[in-house]
C-alpha cells in the first residue's frame, strides 16, 4: 500500500468521523424539579418545547417552584432536504413537557 493510499484513507476516515459527530444533536441540560418555575418554562420553550403547567396552589408564577416534569410525545415538523433535493421529512423539533408546580 502507497502513502497516497493510506493518506487518502485517513482523510476520508476522518471527514466521515467529523460528520457523524457534526451531525449529533447537542446535549441538552434538563430541568430539575425545585427550580423556579418561571426560568424553567421559559428555557424549554426557547428550545422549541411545549408546556403544559399544572398548577397545584395560587402561587404565582414568578414565585412557583417546580415540583415533578415529565417529559411527553416528541413534536414532528416536516423539513426540506436542500442538499440531495428529496422530499419532505418528518423530524423532531421538540417535546411537550407537563410540569407541576407549586
Amino acid at each position: 500500500m502507497n502513502t497516497t493510499t493510506v493518506n487518502v484513507t485517513a482523510a476520508v476516515a476522518a471527514g466521515l468521523t467529523a460528520a457523524m459527530f457534526g451531525f449529533a444533536a447537542p446535549a441538552v441540560a434538563a430541568p430539575m424539579p425545585g427550580g423556579d418555575a418561571a426560568e424553567t418554562i421559559t428555557m424549554l420553550e426557547a428550545e422549541g418545547n411545549r408546556v403544559i403547567v399544572n398548577r397545584l396552589s395560587d402561587t404565582p408564577l414568578d414565585q412557583a417552584e417546580v415540583v415533578s416534569i415529565y417529559r411527553g410525545p416528541a413534536l414532528r415538523d416536516t423539513v426540506r432536504d436542500d442538499l440531495y433535493e428529496r422530499t419532505y421529512q418528518r423530524t423532531v423539533v421538540g417535546h411537550v413537557y407537563y410540569l407541576d408546580i407549586r
